[in-house]
């Protein structure tokens, strides 16, 4: 009782710009009772005009009170002056957006879940943890925790909170010290799971400094490795190492072969109305999420909209001279051939000095073999969603956003 008493004497504290309306809002009420007890009907008329006045005074002094108290509040909860009316609405509305599920990793994903936020906060963003190069590796090795990079880039790309934050999150230290190579999001991460002692906690309330408009989840909870196997008979283990050695991939795997999906996970794909996997590294960054089983069969068993975004170019090591049909039956062989319903392929030109520089680093155009893609059994969607940014053709988050919302109107 005593805390609550000390809760309530807090909003008299100087400096909050409450007191003084409250106390005014109270005087207009104050106004109101003693009116209608101190005048009766059938007095003088002059005392029935004294009457409407201090009525209709009562009633702009408690308006002007509440007015006034109402923009105190907006002053703390929209410092940047936006009206606490359209921030109210625009949660309202992201509230009662379609629910959405993405999986996959690296900064494909990241990208579309820049555009999605804008259209729901039910979004769930399943990211594989099979990460182990860079910052994260290192973090990994060091601490014994999950990589945390690609989660750190998804609840980036989700975040509400001001740009200032969410430079904060992705800063790099360039230093010649220890810290060189981490970003202070990765090391926040890590100082989170050691304080709370688990890492799906630590995302949880990393969401809540950055405001999330939907969750990040990881796959799964496991300390898991990715293996690769190549059609030469060789094998390769470890993530960040599986595109370096430029062979031809057979088949991924994981180890433990059986890792547990995590149960929020789950969840999200049951009640998700479309599921998205992609954009991103075919090998590396989607399937990793599909070898878990548990994902694969919710995936498969929920009526939602299933779409595959495929990426624009080839990747040197994991997807050298493959179709948009050939990244198809690779999601397949790995899952189940009803893991997608619709195939999201970029059917915009990319100029001639941009795709130069690609064929230098070993990358082309995937070839769109539509028919063959139909012939599968899928939904093959065409649009011109690709973006040239610092000479990187990347996906445009807002087309693919509305390309995608778009599909519900076909259930």
């Amino acid at each position: 009782m005593r805390h609550k008493v000390n809760g309530i004497l807090k909003w008299l504290y100087p400096g909050i710009g409450i007191k003084r309306w409250a106390l005014l809002s109270f005087f207009g009420v104050l106004l109101l009772v003693l009116e209608n007890k101190i005048f009766r009907p059938g007095d003088f008329w002059a005392i029935q005009i004294l009457d409407a006045v201090i009525n209709i005074s009562g009633i702009i002094i408690l308006i002007l009170g509440i007015k006034r108290i109402m923009r105190s509040f907006m002053g703390a909860l929209a410092p940047g002056g936006s009206e606490l009316v359209d921030i109210l609405y625009q949660k309202k509305h992201l509230s009662r957006g379609p629910r959405l599920v993405t999986l996959g990793g690296g900064t494909g994903l990241a990208v579309l879940l820049t555009g999605l936020k804008e259209y729901t906060s039910n979004i769930s963003a399943i990211v594989t943890v099979a990460d182990d190069g860079g910052s994260s590796g290192r973090i990994r090795q060091e601490f014994d925790i999950l990589p945390p990079g690609d989660i750190r880039n998804c609840l980036v790309a989700l975040a509400d909170a001001p740009a200032l934050m969410r430079d904060l999150f992705q800063f790099r230290f360039e230093t010649s010290s220890d810290l060189k190579g981490h970003s202070f999001g990765n090391l926040f991460i890590t100082v989170m799971t050691r304080l709370t002692g688990d890492f799906e906690k630590a995302i949880k309330e990393t969401s809540k400094v950055l405001a999330l408009r939907g969750q990040v989840i990881p796959s799964t909870l496991d300390n898991v490795v990715l293996v690769a196997q190549y059609k030469d008979g060789s094998t390769m283990v470890g993530e960040n190492q599986i595109p370096k050695s430029l062979k031809t991939i057979s088949r991924v795997g994981l180890k433990p072969e059986y890792p547990q999906a995590t149960p929020d996970a789950i969840k999200a794909i049951k009640e998700a109305q479309v599921i998205v996997l992609g954009p991103g590294s075919l090998y590396t960054s989607i399937i990793p999420n599909l070898l878990i089983r548990e994902i694969t069969d919710a995936i498969v068993a929920s009526p939602a909209v299933k779409v595959y975004i495929s990426n624009v170019m080839t990747q040197p090591g994991e997807t050298d001279g493959y179709t948009v049909s050939d990244h198809i039956k690779a999601l397949t062989a790995h899952s189940h051939p009803r893991i997608l319903d619709y195939c999201i392929v970029n059917s915009g030109e990319v100029t001639e000095d941009i795709l130069k520089r690609y064929v230098e680093q070993g990358s082309r155009l995937v070839v769109n073999d539509r028919k063959k893609a139909e012939s599968m059994g899928y939904r093959v969607i065409e649009d011109d969603f690709g973006v040239v940014e610092d000479g990187v053709i990347r996906h445009d988050p807002a087309k693919l956003a509305k390309i995608i919302l778009g599909l519900l109107e076909e259930i």
